[in-house]
C-alpha cells in the first residue's frame, strides 16, 4: 500500500508540473501580443520571446522543447487573433492549437542550439537560425487559407522610424529578423556566460544593419500631393442599416463640397446593392461627384457579374466619376477564412452555427487592378480591400504596376471594442514603408488612417466612436525601395541558412554513426 501511494504521489507531481509548464508555455507564448495595437508597447517585442526562449531551451528533450514550442505558438496565436472570438468561439482554440504545431520544429531548433554549454560560434549560430526558423513560421501561416499574415512579429515595430526604414529594404520580414535575433541575442547573455561576448557583438552587428539602412538605403523623393478625403459613417445598427448607412455616407460626402479634394474614400461595404444594376444608386453617388468636384472610391458588398459573367457576392471597390461609374473597378481576392468563406465548407460547415461564419462564400477577384483617378492629374491608385492590407506581397505587385497612392477599404464593424481596428489600420504604414508609396487605411467602421511614402503618420486618425470625415494632404513620391525591386529577400536567405544548417547537422550525423560503427563491431 505504501509503494502504491507512493506512486501515486509522484504521479501527481509530475502532473502538476507538467500543468504548471503547459501554462508557462500559453502564457509566455500571449506575451508578444502587447506589443502589438492598442497596448502597441513596441519596444517590448525585443524582450517578448526571452520567457519562452528560456522555457524552451530548459526542456530535457527534442520532443520536449517541441512541446513547449507548440503550447507557445498556441498561445501566441489566441492572443493575436483574440478578436475573432465572437465569430468563432471554441473553435479559435482549436485553430490556434493546429496552427501552433508549426512552432514545433522550431523549438527543435532553440533546444539544439541553446541547450546546454554556448560555445561563441554557437551563440551566433543561434542568433542568425532561431529568427530563420521563426520567419518560416510568418511564411506558412501566411498563406490565406491558413489566417494570413496578421501578427507578424515586425508589424508591431510600425511607428519605429529605423525599423520602419530596415522594412523598405527587406519589408516586415526583416524586421522580424531583427526582433527575434535581439530577443535570441538576450536570451543568450542571460544563461551561456561563455557565450557573453559573442551574443554582444550580434547585438552590436544588429544595430549596425539599422544604422546602414538609415543611412543608405535608397528613399523615395517627394512628388507633390494629393488631397483625400476619408468618409467614415461608424456604427449603423438595426432595421434598414444597409439603406441607412448609404444615406449617411451621402450627407457626409455632401459635406466636403468646396473643400478642394482629388479623391473620396468610402469604407468596406459602403454600398449594398450592385449600382451597375441599381441605376438609381448609381446616379446618386455621381451626383455626389459632381458635388464634390472629386471621384469616389466606394465599395459594393452586393450580388453582382464579373467580368468573366461569374455571379455571386463580390466585396468590390469601384470608381464613381461626374458622368457615373467609370468602369474602374476591383474585386477583393484575398477571402478571409471563415468570415467570407468556410473552407471546405461540405466538412466544416457546421461551424456556421458556432458564430459569425459566413452564410454564403464570397466570390473572388482574379487579378489586382490600378485606377486612373481622372480629375487627380490622372493619379493612379491601387485598391485593397480590408484583410488584403496585411500582405506585403500585393501592394508591392500594386506599385510595380504603377499604383502612386495604396487604397485600403475597410470595416471592422464585428470587432469595435477589441484591438482589432488599431492593429489593422497599423498595417498601413508598413506597407507604405515597405512600397515607398502613400497609403490611405478608410473604414466603414474601425479606425481610418494615413501613412506617407516612409510610414509617418499623416493627420491625425478617425477613432472607432467617429463618424465624420477628413481631408488628408497626402505626400506622393517617385522612385522605388529595395524591397519593390527585390522582393522576399529575406526569406530566400533564412530558407538557405537553414537548408545549409540542416546540411551540416546530416553530415555530421552520418560521420558520427560511420564512426561508431567499427567501435562497435570490434566489441561484437
Amino acid at each position: 500500500m505504501g509503494s502504491w501511494a507512493g506512486w501515486r504521489e509522484r504521479g501527481a507531481g509530475l502532473l502538476d508540473r507538467r500543468a504548471a509548464r503547459a501554462a508557462a508555455a500559453l502564457s509566455a507564448g500571449a506575451l508578444p501580443a502587447l506589443a502589438f495595437p492598442a497596448p502597441s508597447l513596441w519596444w517590448f517585442a525585443y524582450v517578448c520571446l526571452v520567457p519562452l526562449l528560456l522555457l524552451v531551451r530548459s526542456a530535457g528533450s527534442g520532443r520536449a522543447a517541441a512541446r513547449d514550442a507548440w503550447l507557445g505558438g498556441t498561445g501566441y496565436m489566441i492572443a493575436v487573433h483574440h478578436w475573432l472570438m465572437p465569430s468563432l468561439h471554441v473553435f479559435i482554440v482549436v485553430l490556434a492549437a493546429l496552427l501552433g504545431l508549426l512552432w514545433a520544429p522550431w523549438g527543435v531548433l532553440v533546444g539544439r542550439l541553446l541547450r546546454g554549454p554556448v560555445t561563441g560560434w554557437r551563440a551566433v549560430a543561434a542568433v542568425v537560425l532561431v529568427p530563420c526558423g521563426w520567419l518560416m513560421i510568418e511564411l506558412v501561416r501566411s498563406w490565406e487559407a491558413l489566417g494570413g499574415p496578421w501578427g507578424l512579429l515586425g508589424a508591431s515595430q510600425w511607428q519605429v522610424a529605423p525599423a520602419l526604414r530596415l522594412a523598405s529594404v527587406g519589408g516586415v520580414w526583416l524586421v522580424s529578423l531583427l526582433v527575434v535575433a535581439v530577443n535570441t541575442a538576450l536570451t543568450v547573455l542571460l544563461v551561456h556566460s561563455a557565450a557573453r561576448v559573442a551574443a554582444a557583438v550580434s547585438l552590436l552587428a544588429a544595430a549596425v544593419l539599422v544604422g546602414a539602412a538609415w543611412m543608405w538605403a535608397p528613399q523615395p523623393e517627394r512628388a507633390g500631393t494629393a488631397r483625400v478625403a476619408v468618409v467614415q459613417p461608424g456604427i449603423v445598427a438595426g432595421p434598414d442599416s444597409v439603406r441607412r448607412r448609404f444615406a449617411l455616407g451621402e450627407e457626409l460626402t455632401r459635406s466636403l463640397a468646396g473643400r478642394d479634394v482629388d479623391l473620396v474614400v468610402w469604407g468596406e461595404s459602403s454600398v449594398g446593392v450592385d449600382p451597375a444594376r441599381r441605376a438609381g444608386t448609381a446616379d446618386r453617388l455621381a451626383a455626389l461627384s459632381r458635388a464634390v468636384g472629386a471621384d469616389l472610391l466606394v465599395n459594393v458588398d452586393a450580388r453582382q457579374t464579373d467580368a468573366a459573367g461569374r455571379t455571386g457576392i463580390f466585396k468590390r471597390a469601384v470608381l464613381v466619376g461626374p458622368q457615373g461609374l467609370t468602369g474602374d473597378r476591383y474585386d477583393k481576392m484575398r477571402l478571409v477564412p471563415f468570415g467570407e468563406y468556410v473552407p471546405a465548407r461540405s466538412a466544416l460547415g457546421w461551424a456556421t452555427s458556432m458564430g459569425r461564419a459566413a452564410g454564403e462564400d464570397r466570390l473572388r477577384g482574379t487579378a489586382p487592378v490600378t485606377m486612373r483617378v481622372p480629375g487627380a492629374d490622372g493619379l493612379r491608385i491601387g485598391p485593397l480591400v480590408c484583410f488584403e492590407s496585411a500582405f506585403p506581397d500585393m501592394s508591392r505587385r500594386l506599385v510595380r504596376d504603377g499604383a502612386a497612392l495604396l487604397v485600403a477599404q475597410s470595416s471592422t464593424s464585428s470587432f469595435q471594442h477589441s484591438w482589432a481596428p488599431e492593429q489593422h489600420a497599423s498595417l498601413g504604414a508598413l506597407r507604405a514603408a515597405e512600397s515607398g508609396r502613400p497609403m490611405v487605411h478608410a473604414t466603414l467602421t474601425g479606425v481610418s488612417a494615413v501613412y506617407g511614402p516612409r510610414g509617418e503618420a499623416v493627420g491625425p486618425a478617425l477613432g472607432t466612436d467617429t463618424s465624420g470625415t477628413a481631408v488628408y494632404g497626402v505626400p506622393l513620391a517617385r522612385g522605388t525601395t529595395l524591397y519593390v525591386r527585390l522582393g522576399d529577400w529575406p526569406v530566400y536567405g533564412a530558407l538557405g541558412a537553414l537548408a545549409l544548417f540542416c546540411t551540416a547537422e546530416g553530415v555530421r550525423a552520418a560521420r558520427t554513426r560511420r564512426r561508431t560503427r567499427p567501435a562497435a563491431c570490434e566489441g561484437a
